[in-house]
Order: C-alpha cells, then sequence, then structure tokens
C-alpha cells in the first residue's frame, strides 16, 4: 500500500475529517473563515468548486516554501435548478426537507487539492431518491438533529438518512461531504 504524503484539511467538517480518518490519510486542520460567495450565473457544478478554490487559497496563503498540501470542498444540494445551502434557522430547514421529500436531487461536492502551484479541481454528483417525508417526521430531525451546518438540511449517515433515503446514484461519501476515494487516488498520484 503506497503511503499518502500529509495534508491539511482546509475545513471544519466533522464529516470530512471522520473520512480522512478512515481513509488513513495524515492531516491537520487550519480554518480560515471566507465568504462563500459565488457569481449569480456561475453553473452548479463549478459552484463548489468555487468556493473549495476560496478556502484553499486562503489556507495556502498562510504557509511558505516548502509549501504544505491543502485540500478543501464545498458541497451544495441541487433541486430543480435552485441550490440548497446551509439552513439560516428550523424553519428554513424544515421548508427544505419538505422540498426533498418524495423527489430526486443531486449533491454535488467540489475538491481543491494545492500545493505551490500545483493545484487539482474536480467536482462529483451523487444523485439522492428521498421517500415521501411526513411533517412529523421532518420535525422530529430538525428539533432532533439541529442540522443546520449540512447543506440540503440532512446528513446521510444520520436518522433521516437511515429511514428517508429510497436510494443512491453515485459515491455515498459525496454525499457525506468528500468523495474520498477520488481524494485518494489524486494523492496516490501526487
Amino acid at each position: 500500500m503506497k503511503h499518502l504524503p500529509s495534508i491539511i484539511l482546509a475545513s471544519q467538517s466533522p464529516r470530512r475529517k471522520q473520512l480522512l480518518e478512515s481513509a488513513e490519510i495524515s492531516f491537520t486542520i487550519q480554518v480560515v473563515p471566507t465568504e462563500e460567495s459565488f457569481p449569480s450565473d456561475m453553473h452548479p457544478v463549478d459552484i463548489p468548486i468555487h468556493i473549495a478554490m476560496q478556502k484553499a487559497i486562503v489556507v495556502h496563503q498562510l504557509h511558505q516554501e516548502p509549501y504544505p498540501i491543502v485540500l478543501a470542498a464545498d458541497t451544495i444540494v441541487v433541486i430543480d435548478q435552485q441550490i440548497l445551502g446551509k439552513p439560516k434557522d428550523a424553519n428554513e430547514a424544515i421548508q427544505m426537507l419538505q422540498l426533498l421529500s418524495g423527489r430526486q436531487h443531486k449533491v454535488i461536492t467540489g475538491v481543491v487539492i494545492m500545493q505551490g502551484n500545483k493545484v487539482v479541481q474536480f467536482s462529483d454528483v451523487t444523485e439522492v431518491f428521498f421517500h415521501e417525508l411526513t411533517n412529523e417526521q421532518i420535525n422530529f430531525y430538525v428539533e432532533r438533529y439541529k442540522p443546520f451546518d449540512k447543506a440540503g438540511s440532512y446528513a446521510i449517515q444520520e436518522w433521516i438518512g437511515v429511514v428517508g433515503i429510497q436510494k443512491v446514484v453515485g459515491d455515498f461519501y459525496n454525499v457525506m461531504g468528500l468523495p474520498v476515494s477520488r481524494v485518494v487516488q489524486v494523492l496516490e498520484q501526487w
């Protein structure tokens, strides 16, 4: 098994941390708050790459040669060309889950890996199909799990994913926030 290089994770996401640990990638965490903005005419598949690039650049700029490898990621949920980010409050979380109920949506994670002038960027798209959710299920989930730091107001590995998701087409871990197998493939070639 090839030894993977150590990286800096430019994310506070406990799910990304968990996935990197599961892949046995050595990392430290360094985060600089950035505005998660993007041009209004940007194609949805490019948005999480754009935001991840902003995160990676600000962390990269804190270092000098020899530059460390910085990994940043961002995840969005898209339904009917509408982008669902992180909900502002419980009401918005409930509205998002009502919109997703009984329907298919896409989860897009953008990844940027950079070291000095070397930059690899990609996005991964996974289709997620929800069963019809009752208002009681949605309210229970939002009240109990408080999914306010999650794009689309849900985490696939939590209760709502276990009971509410009919099927997933694509990388399951992408829905958690990081297509970790693709990250490993890139780091193996680094």
